[in-house]
């Protein structure tokens, strides 16, 4: 008997754990799913999960500071300071330090030999990186913020990953054919059209009138479409990462 209220305490923890994780390891699967010519070594997924997460701390940390620093220049009561906040703090930091730990980990990697593979590794470390985040939200704010942020936050970081996941893979192939400069733009373009992305996506969440709210459910409609259906293409038309032939330019 004194056996069994160990594991009872144990129980709600354990359900906010897997409700704030499962979302994100679905989507993983399902991303998984799509790379269907060669898959991709289960230690080097799982360590990308592991690089998501200790992205989540760094941007936790950097945050903080751009967030005390952007008081200084901009009053917290004015309009513009939700929309500075959403794109210069957090979406710079978050997709800046998700760009970082990816490359870190995956480029120089030898499974890193397709140009799917780039958009998957994106995706991994997004995911890593969401799944962290949305344990703390659950834990703080309990379960009813679960099925919004499963719905929402957890897709909506695997849509920024699949826009730089795209342009990941494209550096990578450039770099091969010894396309350095086009490389680093590719590099660029990946990351600000995910920083585009998730600070749009955070301002109309956080400026929180009626307008905003629709604008909002517009861009969620409209991003999660584009996504899946760039998934889709970029699945389709996969294709070694080798410098005899010029990439696929989207």
């Amino acid at each position: 008997m004194f056996f069994v209220f160990p594991v009872l305490a144990f129980l709600p923890n354990l359900v906010y754990f897997l409700a704030a994780v499962l979302p994100a390891a679905y989507l993983m699967r399902y991303v998984y799913r799509h790379d269907t010519i060669e898959k991709e070594p289960a230690g080097l997924l799982w360590s990308l999960i592991g690089m998501g997460c200790l992205a989540a701390l760094c941007s936790g940390v950097l945050e903080g500071v751009a967030q005390y620093l952007l008081q200084f220049f901009v009053a917290p009561t004015s309009p513009y300071y939700v929309i500075l906040l959403a794109f210069l703090v957090v979406a710079v930091v978050e997709e800046g330090t998700k760009l970082f730990f990816l490359k870190l980990r995956s480029w120089r990697h030898p499974a890193f030999n397709y140009r799917f593979d780039g958009l998957v590794y994106a995706v991994f470390v997004s995911l890593g990186f969401a799944a962290l985040e949305n344990v703390q939200y659950v834990v703080n704010y309990g379960l009813s913020v679960a099925l919004p942020r499963a719905l929402l936050a957890i897709p909506g970081h695997m849509s920024f990953a699949i826009f730089m996941g795209v342009w990941y893979g494209r550096a990578k192939h450039f770099e091969n054919r010894g396309c350095y400069a086009a490389s680093r733009r590719s590099l660029r373009t990946g990351y600000l059209t995910a920083v585009f992305l998730h600070g749009f996506y955070d301002s109309c969440a956080m400026i929180g009138t009626m307008w905003a709210s629709i604008v909002f459910i517009v861009f969620v409609v409209v991003m999660f479409f584009l996504a899946y259906q760039t998934l889709k293409r970029e699945a389709a038309t996969d294709e070694p990462i080798t410098p005899d032939k010029p990439p696929f330019i989207l």
